[in-house]
């Protein structure tokens, strides 16, 4: 089943969120990619759109996930900065 041209989804607002509030540099790495997606659309290249599409995805997940584990580094550090 091959998505058509109205189910292609761009991730900008799930980019956005995970640049402001996750990791800076992958969630700019995912606004480009989520950027491309529109562009892709417009131009007809549906399997470009697509590949842009998925690594949007990827990229909202790496920043994610990476910001959930410098968040939980950053606890740990600072328990172990607070005991005397």
């Amino acid at each position: 089943m091959t998505p058509s041209k109205e189910h292609v989804p761009n991730y900008l607002t799930q980019a956005i969120l995970v640049t402001l509030f996750c990791c800076l540099p992958f969630g700019i790495v995912a606004i480009v990619y989520a950027a491309q997606v529109n562009s892709r659309l417009e131009l007809a290249d549906l399997e470009g759109a697509i590949q842009a599409s998925n690594n949007a995805k990827k990229w909202c997940w790496f920043g994610f996930i990476g910001g959930a584990i410098i968040l939980i580094l950053y606890v740990i550090l600072a328990i172990i900065a607070s005991t005397p």
